[in-house]
């Protein structure tokens, strides 16, 4: 039988909540007398190495990166029309942080489009909704830059471009 999430170390990988990080080792350790096999994964952008035990990794959602045809969806996302809610914003908000806590690369790029505001319209964002498109911005750009093997800064101007073309 073929472990259908076999990470290895070097890789990148993306954890739900707190982006695109790099796995540094893979090791057995005993925890609480129980021994585990470890996945040590180091997000450099939060200076901050994330263990989660191997049995609880897809739980976790800890995934590979995604595919170039994912990631291509989830550009192809920013390019449509931003769905217009009319619900209250604090249940618009607890909806957006869950689409970015997925994990979900599409679902992130969904939430970068319907928050994206241009030019003088960015002044009319609260800051809470302002905070929630950063967030989902840094993910989708986190991933893309890991995919597409460029700098967060370069994948970030990509969706930016994107943005101001749609």
């Amino acid at each position: 039988m073929v472990k259908e999430n076999t990470f290895s170390a070097g890789e990148y990988v993306v954890y739900p909540t707190h982006g695109v990080g790099k796995i540094t080792s893979i090791s057995k350790d005993k925890i609480a007398g129980q021994e585990l096999e470890l996945i040590a994964v180091h997000f450099d952008k939060d200076r901050m190495t994330l263990r989660v035990p191997m049995a609880k990794a897809k739980n976790s959602g800890l995934r590979k990166l995604s595919t170039k045809t994912t990631m291509d969806s989830a550009l192809d996302t920013l390019r449509t029309k931003a769905k217009a809610k009319r619900t209250m914003w604090s249940r618009r908000a607890l909806e957006y942080e869950a689409k970015i806590n997925s994990g979900d690369v599409v679902a992130i790029a969904e939430v970068v489009r319907d928050l994206y505001r241009s030019g003088d319209a960015v002044s009319e964002q609260s800051y809470s909704e302002r905070q929630i498109y950063e967030l989902a911005l840094d993910r989708l750009s986190g991933e893309l830059a890991a995919v597409d093997k460029i700098e967060p800064s370069e994948a970030q101007m990509k969706v930016n471009t994107i943005l101001t073309e749609g």
